[in-house]
């Protein structure tokens, strides 16, 4: 057994219903386990959960055992996969980008882009659409905390950017996490 915290990653998808987030946090308590991290989404009548529980090596083996089960009851798609922390390459600074513009597509894809070539990690990502206000035009909003690597010279990298965006007609946001 190694000394470093194992723990499951649970992937789950299927149709969005009251009392999924209830039974499965029941479910894993029930093996012995802990809700680490999550994050869960209802879209447009599915639901999603990607979540990474611990707990000693048993709790896990009972909690992996019990998930067929647990997808057949609820009605999800489970995917689980064993993992341990990652190891820190090199500290990393959480910075928090928010960009709104009218709607259209590819624009998370050229976010993802700007940030992969500077070889900056996203470490979380959330949109959504929006009416704008008076007008009701199509709006999209991204959310996405960064993962800057310590020794990046923040100034330029928010001045490029900021840069960036308004080549892009995108109104933008670039702030450390709070």
């Amino acid at each position: 057994m190694s000394n470093e915290t194992e723990s499951i990653v649970l992937t789950a998808s299927g149709e969005d219903k009251i009392g999924l987030v209830e039974g499965l946090t029941r479910r894993i308590g029930e093996s012995g386990c802990n809700i680490e991290e999550s994050r869960m989404a209802a879209l447009a009548g599915r639901f999603a959960l990607l979540m990474r529980v611990t707990g000693s090596w048993d709790a896990l083996a009972k909690l992996e055992s019990r998930l067929p089960a647990v997808g057949e009851e609820f009605g999800l798609a489970i995917v689980q996969q064993r993992t341990r922390a990652a190891k820190i390459e090199k500290p990393l600074i959480p910075y928090v980008v928010e960009v709104s513009a009218l709607d259209q597509p590819g624009i998370v894809n050229s976010l993802a882009n700007f940030f992969a070539r500077l070889r900056i990690n996203i470490e979380s990502l959330d949109t959504d659409t929006y009416p704008a206000p008076h007008t009701g035009a199509p709006m999209f909003a991204v959310r996405m905390t960064l993962g800057i690597p310590a020794d990046a010279h923040i100034a330029t990298l928010r001045g490029d950017f900021l840069d960036y965006c308004d080549d892009h007609n995108l109104d933008a946001t670039f702030e450390p996490v709070r």
